[in-house]
């Protein structure tokens, strides 16, 4: 069973930088680790940021490329997000998330949420 704990979320200015960390429990090996977010507007669904697969593919949101970057160290377990130029429409809870993907990132270049089991309580950015 993998446990996630999300730190790093916080205030910031807009053209601001915040870098978000997830730090995972338990055999993630297998698993693909991923940040998503949901703005806090009515009916607001949560949508895909960026994820890492167990074989080191990267996907990131091709609505952040430029701002985004997302990096995963195996040895200390922790998928890391590092946001930069923010802007107030980043206003969102951000929630770190493991799954095992019946796909390969590199080849669909997506990540789907339900297809992630194993959810953090999420952080907090705002961005004003």
């Amino acid at each position: 069973h993998v446990q996630l704990v999300e730190s790093g979320g916080g205030s910031v200015q807009v053209g601001g930088s915040l870098r978000l960390s997830c730090k995972a429990s338990g055999d993630t090996d297998s698993y693909a680790l991923g940040w998503f977010r949901r703005a806090p507007r009515p009916g607001s669904e949560r949508e895909a940021v960026a994820a890492i697969d167990d074989d080191g593919s990267i996907y990131v949101s091709p609505y952040l490329k430029g701002r985004f970057t997302v990096a995963r160290d195996t040895v200390k377990n922790t998928l890391d997000l590092q946001m930069n130029d923010l802007i107030v429409e980043d206003t969102a809870m951000y929630y770190c998330a493991a799954g095992r993907l019946p796909y390969k990132i590199h080849i669909v270049n997506a990540v789907r949420e339900l297809d992630f089991r194993s959810w953090g309580q999420g952080t907090q950015v705002t961005v004003s």
